[in-house]
């Protein structure tokens, strides 16, 4: 097993485990991910992001969660910009692959990244919320009081129920604050926990709020930090044009000999 250099970014307070993954270096060997990303015995992140060459793109962005199931990742995706550029695979503007296909970004001069979501279609009302796939599945549940929820708890329990267990689903509880913002608070399915913030469940709990006739851009907080999303809502609730806009930013660099995770 060999030695590798890794960095630790976050975004909002979603952290993540990156690795400049062009030559190959990391091994095809999937139980090294849940070890890593563990915050008692490995680096400890909310999941792993291997940077690689593609073909047709400036880059190819591969993301693991903790349980080694894959999605797109919003804030990761923020990240991988960034480190991107760090590499100098990329300058202020880009384009890469990711799980659910291609996305373009752009880096402002204060470091902020825009990122452009696929555009979203498959909206789904339920009894006790809304099903929004952001290239993830989210289910949102409106609340009034959000600092009161116990998110692991009640996230836990809907997201192992029986109409979600096969497939998993990630449940953002939402409070809305304004006439354009919103406090979002996430049990991300493959974590199995709340983050501090998950970029697909602000988008979707966005594009819910859109349905509800909150105009774009809309700000919302988060426990980790704040972010915007953006978007055109189209007459036959599709939306088009969707950006999720915030910080990403490097924590650390790091050597970890991957005999001894």
């Amino acid at each position: 097993m060999p030695t590798i250099i890794f960095e630790k970014y976050q975004a909002t307070g979603n952290d993540f485990i990156l690795i400049d993954n062009r030559q190959k270096i990391f091994p095809n060997q999937l139980d090294l991910i849940p070890r890593l990303c563990d915050r008692k015995f490995g680096i400890g992140s909310d999941g792993l992001i291997l940077i690689q060459e593609h073909p047709e793109c400036d880059f190819e962005m591969v993301f693991y969660n903790p349980d080694t199931s894959q999605s797109l990742c919003g804030n990761g995706s923020r990240c991988a910009v960034k480190f991107a550029r760090e590499l100098g695979m990329i300058r202020d503007t880009c384009r890469f692959m990711a799980y659910d296909g291609i996305h373009e970004a752009s880096i402002d001069e204060a470091g902020i990244v825009k990122l452009r979501m696929q555009n979203v279609q498959n909206v789904r009302s339920l009894e006790d919320g809304m099903l929004v796939d952001t290239g993830s599945p989210h289910l949102i549940r409106y609340v009034q009081d959000i600092e009161a929820v116990d998110v692991a708890g009640r996230g836990r329990e809907i997201r192992y129920s029986d109409p979600f267990k096969k497939g998993g689903v990630n449940i953002n509880f939402v409070e809305v604050q304004g006439d354009q913002s919103i406090f979002v608070r996430t049990y991300e399915r493959g974590v199995e926990n709340e983050t501090l913030s998950c970029g697909t469940g602000v988008t979707a709990a966005a594009i819910a709020c859109g349905l509800r006739s909150m105009a774009s851009p809309v700000q919302i907080k988060t426990k980790g930090g704040k972010l915007e999303v953006a978007f055109n809502e189209n007459t036959d609730q599709t939306f088009t044009d969707v950006y999720l806009i915030g910080p990403a930013q490097h924590v650390f660099s790091g050597k970890v000999d991957l005999a001894t995770v």
